[in-house]
């Protein structure tokens, strides 16, 4: 079960510290309403991060629910991809990860939903109408500050230019068990990127966009090994519950 348990977890962590990322926006976002799209992308983030987490836990049989995943781990225990770590506090740059996220997860659980694993499968059925509309978001935003001002042109070329290195490593099967793929109850990584590049390129191009010419970064999430960024994200993310274990409200 191991494998699987690791599995989860990744897909898990990925919508969880996204969610948090997304939740920064709350507030800041330049315009009211988008301060409520944002904030219904994070919560649609933070509820697929809890199903994937209960259903993690009930795998490792070792007791921990979905909040002892959540708030109880150190840096290190953690599965995500680095792209949804680092800091996001310009605009330009959520929407180029959101972009790229939600096309990345579009094709992820589109694929999931026929996962041998029927937990897995009810999951992905749920999320994929939940992220076709955040990859449409990202999308109208990314058209509109691309095709838009001098300034908004360069800003948005300059934040894809910045996440792009990172988009590989949601590409990477190399930690994942291949039993799982063999055996139909994971989706090989590897296997979406030409779909996930065919639904990006041609946002790119439309918003009279570059895409990127830059090296991969060496990535290292799926394996507990984090950006700067992560350890001050989990701080504020863990710090209430760390600070009055077992407190109910």
């Amino acid at each position: 079960m191991t494998g699987l348990f690791d599995y989860t977890l990744a897909l898990a962590d990925d919508a969880l510290i996204s969610a948090q990322r997304m939740g920064w926006w709350i507030s800041r976002a330049p315009q009211l309403e988008e301060d409520v799209a944002l904030a219904n992308i994070g919560l649609d983030q933070l509820g697929q991060a809890r199903s994937l987490l209960a259903y993690a836990g009930q795998v490792e049989g070792a007791g921990r629910d979905e909040d002892a995943l959540a708030y109880l781990r150190d840096e290190r225990d953690f599965r995500n991809v680095h792209l949804v770590e680092r800091d996001q506090s310009d605009f330009g740059v959520a929407m180029a990860r959101l972009l790229l996220v939600g096309a990345w997860q579009c094709e992820l659980y589109a694929a999931l939903r026929t996962s041998a694993d029927p937990t897995l499968a009810g999951v992905a059925g749920k999320a994929v109408k939940e992220v076709a509309y955040h990859l449409d978001h990202a999308r109208q935003w990314v058209l509109r500050l691309g095709d838009g001002t001098d300034e908004s042109h360069e800003r948005m070329q300059a934040a894809l230019d910045a996440e792009w290195p990172y988009l590989a490593e949601l590409f990477d099967s190399s930690w994942l068990d291949p039993a799982l793929v063999d055996s139909g109850v994971a989706v090989d990584p590897a296997g979406l990127r030409d779909a996930v590049l065919a639904r990006v390129e041609p946002v790119v191009t439309e918003a009279t966009l570059e895409l990127p010419d830059v090296a991969a970064a060496t990535g290292g999430g799926r394996r507990g090994l984090h950006t700067e960024q992560m350890g001050y994200l989990l701080a504020e993310m863990q710090h209430l519950t760390r600070s009055h274990p077992g407190a109910t409200w």
